[in-house]
């Protein structure tokens, strides 16, 4: 890791990062069926099998599946990152603990 940063200060940056886009990946899962019902209640009095196959159809739920997808990416994007800190740490911290026992031999 090149950064001159605390590695607790490049840590507390990329979990905070990944615990908001985990967050917005959350909500657009979590309101799902509520954006399908919605959708489906506006298009009025018609069978909900039709209702919804008209809803799903359409680009703006194509749209919609997209930025939820999308934002789990990120999220996932973000976890990765945040991993990547703790095994760059961990690759540190062993290898000072074997600097450390080399020059006691």
């Amino acid at each position: 890791m090149s950064d001159d940063r605390p590695i607790s200060e490049v840590y507390r940056i990329a979990a905070k990062a990944w615990v908001e886009k985990e967050a917005a990946a959350s909500l657009l899962e979590e309101t799902k069926s509520s954006v399908l019902s919605g959708r489906m209640a506006a298009l009025g009095d018609i069978p909900v099998s039709r209702a919804e196959m008209t809803v799903k159809a359409s680009p703006e739920w194509r749209e919609f599946v997209g930025q939820m997808v999308k934002a789990r990416k990120d999220a996932n994007l973000a976890k990765v990152r945040l991993e990547w800190v703790k095994m760059t740490f961990q690759e540190r911290m062993s290898a000072e603990a074997s600097a450390r026992a080399e020059s006691r031999l």
